[in-house]
């Protein structure tokens, strides 16, 4: 039986009545095209496999590529590698001789869950949809609102390119072993009306930096780089990262590339 790993964030989810709950969520069908990342020893991959044609697994654990090859599932195609390197994009595109839905699905190990999250941004395009199981902190900071402390650089630019909701809370007992932290499950849909250009996106990710690199300092300090293209209001100054939109924090974006 095969050990989960540390150094993988490796935690297996084994309660049945999550498991259910997070299939129906993700609704598969038989043209789906769904990639599973980390699938540990298959408390979700097995009941989607149910439903789909083919179900492709990123798995970063040599051990685990043997035990899923071992299996020789019908369907089922195992790619070797490390999720914050794979070329989601690359991958999405091939769902375009499919009539069925693109979705990128799986329980995200903690430690590279918010670079990973920043990793598929670039892949959103051409993705319908990404349900994950995360660290129930880090699902509550990606859906706050803007006045939270839990509003953060996560929110904002999640927020940018996705409609999300956190659909489902998970405690620790549904794991094997059992972590230190609660879980939940968010579904993110990319946003349809999305047009910033890659010079738009990359000023958001700066403005966006600064603002909340000193969260308890005024704009005024934080943006104090770009405060004279930005005309920020005498508010917005005396104003916290935290309380400002996520559209406004994409209008003076635009306002640093025109």
């Amino acid at each position: 039986m095969h050990r989960a790993r540390k150094r993988f964030g490796q935690n297996f989810l084994q309660d049945d009545g999550v498991i259910y709950s997070i299939v129906a969520l993700i609704n598969p069908s038989a043209d789906m095209h769904v990639i599973e990342i980390g699938p540990g020893l298959g408390a979700l991959t097995r009941p989607l496999l149910r439903n789909l044609n083919q179900l492709d697994l990123l798995e970063i654990d040599r051990d685990l590529v043997a035990y899923w090859n071992q299996q020789n599932l019908k369907g089922l195609k195992i790619i070797e590698g490390d999720a914050l390197k794979f070329d989601f994009s690359d991958w999405a595109k091939n769902c375009l001789d499919r009539k069925g839905l693109c979705k990128v699905v799986g329980n995200l190990p903690y430690n590279i869950s918010s670079p990973l999250l920043f990793h598929l941004v670039s892949a959103a395009k051409e993705i319908d949809e990404q349900v994950f199981m995360l660290q129930a902190e880090v699902v509550e900071r990606m859906v706050a609102k803007a006045g939270s402390s839990d509003f953060s650089r996560l929110s904002v630019m999640l927020q940018a390119r996705y409609d999300m909701e956190l659909v489902l809370e998970v405690p620790p007992e549904a794991f094997d072993p059992q972590p230190k932290v609660n879980s939940a499950v968010v579904r993110m849909i990319p946003r349809k009306e999305f047009e910033l250009s890659i010079a738009q996106w990359n000023s958001l990710e700066k403005v966006v930096a600064a603002a909340f690199s000193q969260r308890r300092k005024m704009l005024r300090t934080n943006l104090n780089i770009f405060t004279d293209r930005l005309n920020l209001t005498e508010s917005e100054l005396k104003a916290r990262a935290q309380d400002i939109s996520v559209d406004r924090y994409i209008e003076w974006a635009k306002v640093l590339v025109s």
